[in-house]
């Protein structure tokens, strides 16, 4: 069973004690999805911070408050990226630069992130707008986003210095007055490392343990072919096998909650049916992975989620492609159809 041990999410500027020196805080997202959680663990003679935010005033403003109230004006001795998105790595730059803060992260996630920042585009590449095609976007909307400027990593993450220390599946670490042991999800981001506390009960489970909603697993033009649902699947599959009913977990988004192997099960549960009910509407007829949104998602899709619905129903369809359930039945103006 899932519970909730505590009811709402700090304030601005304030923080929620999780557990003997875990402090929990939030840095708002100007998105759907509106905040991100992060968290400090006292060290004695300053702080380890797990995720950071998007590098934008709001979230620095925030930092403020949270750096001169709940942290006392100690130092941020370390900074632990649990994975490359920017809502999670945004200022870890800043801290490295403003306290020489050690980053700690897994080495996949360090090179994801430091390319991304430096991969500065005015306008999409060629090689997206033909996989936008691909997926079926429909041909006003692709005229439109051919000339709009896309999302940039560097807009909102603070430019990473070289040096870093590697994170790794299976290792031990010392953080926070506690042992933990990584445990590293795929899927969602490549080599996201969980945290799982060998002297009591927390779990750090960024991004991969989620209580109420699941991480949006995509398929993008870098790798098309690139299978995530399974790799997400299969990272669920092996930390089920780590999961306690007492386990609290602080994720990064949502409220703490204990639970976990239910929680893991649901997440399985519901990504099968989600396929069941794609492969079953294939047999029915061939579709584009954008004309499928009405059976993964079971609602209407809004031009600012688009993308993202894309890639994830692209990555829903190479998995049925992967396990020998779909296959490309034609092609409609350059869309991809899928048959069964």
């Amino acid at each position: 069973m899932i519970a909730f041990p505590f009811d709402a999410p700090p304030a601005h500027g304030e923080a929620v004690t999780v557990a003997p020196g875990v402090l929990w805080m939030r840095l708002p997202l100007p998105m759907a999805l509106d905040h991100v959680n992060v968290y400090a663990l006292d060290e004695g003679d300053g702080w380890t911070l797990v995720d950071t935010g998007f590098d934008t005033p709001a979230s620095r403003d925030a930092w403020g408050a949270l750096l001169a109230g709940p942290l006392g004006g100690g130092p941020i001795r370390r900074v632990i990226g649990t994975h490359h998105h920017p809502d999670h790595i945004g200022l870890a730059g800043w801290f490295m630069a403003r306290d020489e803060a050690e980053l700690l992260i897994s080495r996949t996630a360090w090179l994801m992130a430091r390319m991304l920042v430096l991969d500065r585009q005015d306008v999409p590449a060629p090689e997206t707008l033909t996989f936008w095609r691909r997926a079926g976007m429909p041909e006003d909307l692709l005229a439109r986003r051919a000339g709009q400027k896309p999302f940039n990593f560097a807009d909102v993450v603070h430019p990473l210095p070289l040096g870093f220390t590697r994170l790794a599946e299976g290792q031990d670490i010392g953080f926070g007055g506690r042992r933990w042991r990584i445990a590293m999800g795929h899927g969602h981001a490549p080599c996201h490392a969980t945290f799982w506390s060998l002297d009591d009960d927390l779990v750090i489970g960024g991004d991969q343990l989620l209580p109420s909603i699941s991480p949006n697993l995509g398929v993008y033009a870098t790798e098309p072919q690139a299978d995530p649902v399974g790799e997400w699947l299969d990272s669920c599959t092996q930390m089920a096998g780590l999961a306690r009913p007492g386990h609290l977990v602080l994720p990064g988004h949502k409220l703490p909650f204990t639970g976990l192997p239910t929680r893991l099960e649901q997440l399985i549960d519901n990504h099968h049916t989600a396929l069941e009910r794609l492969a079953a509407a294939l047999r029915d007829g061939p579709r584009t992975a954008v004309g499928c949104f009405d059976i993964l998602f079971r609602r209407r899709i809004g031009e600012s989620e688009f993308n993202l619905a894309l890639v994830e129903a692209m990555a829903h369809m190479n998995h049925l492609r992967h396990r020998g359930l779909a296959r490309v039945a034609g092609y409609r103006n350059g869309a991809v159809l899928w048959g069964a």
